[in-house]
């Protein structure tokens, strides 16, 4: 008989270290290979730099990849706690599409029942997003942003062809900016559903290491 090839791995990429601490206490229960957790450092060349030393290492060089942890959300209605499924994340540099998103929404309502989720484009920009320039942003089609995903996936995929996703948790939106009150109660609800969401990272990575037909 021989020797089964080893899985893939998982790659899940966040920038800020109560990002990290969140999916640090999530159920790590379930991965379907091999799992690591890089924190990035803010903003899209620092997301850039860490993933590129990341998958030079040739344990790593074929993960896939999942950009997560918070954002600001766009649309009207949203609130701190909702989830961002990406189709795909872009950048002035370009867009990468994410693959089995469907799969990531039906798992986390699944483990998440009653948290909106919702789906569409995840723009990237290098500053903090405030006032007029979530509609400018929000007139481009996208629903929610942050300053790694794109860049993140961007090098995933310009490094080796590769299942990538993003995943974020809103903890900033339109009717919720972060200055105002209620900043503390909304990071806390962001800051508990991120913790919730491994389960749905996993299942999602081992339907993309199944071969496709």
């Amino acid at each position: 008989m021989g020797v089964q090839p080893a899985p893939a791995p998982l790659l899940i990429a966040c920038a800020l270290g109560i990002e990290h601490l969140a999916l640090r206490l999530g159920d790590r229960g379930g991965a379907g290979g091999p799992v690591t957790f890089l924190r990035t450092g803010m903003g899209p060349k620092a997301a850039e730099r860490s993933l590129g030393r990341a998958l030079a290492d040739p344990a790593l060089g074929g993960s896939a990849v999942l950009a997560t942890g918070f954002c600001a959300g766009l649309a009207p209605g949203m609130h701190p706690g909702d989830l961002v499924v990406a189709e795909e994340t872009r950048d002035p540099r370009g867009a990468v599409a994410c693959v089995d998103t469907e799969l990531l929404v039906k798992e986390l309502v699944r483990i998440l029942p009653g948290r909106t989720v919702h789906t569409g484009p995840l723009t990237g920009s290098d500053h903090v997003v405030r006032g007029p320039e979530r509609s400018e942003l929000r007139a481009t089609g996208a629903i929610a942003v942050d300053m790694e995903s794109a860049a993140t996936l961007l090098s995933a995929v310009r490094a080796a062809p590769r299942p990538v996703a993003a995943v974020r948790v809103v903890v900033d939106a339109p009717e919720h900016e972060l200055v105002r009150i209620g900043t503390v109660r909304g990071g806390i609800s962001a800051f508990r559903v991120l913790r919730s969401v491994l389960p749905a990272f996993f299942e999602w990575h081992r339907n993309v290491l199944l071969p496709r037909r």
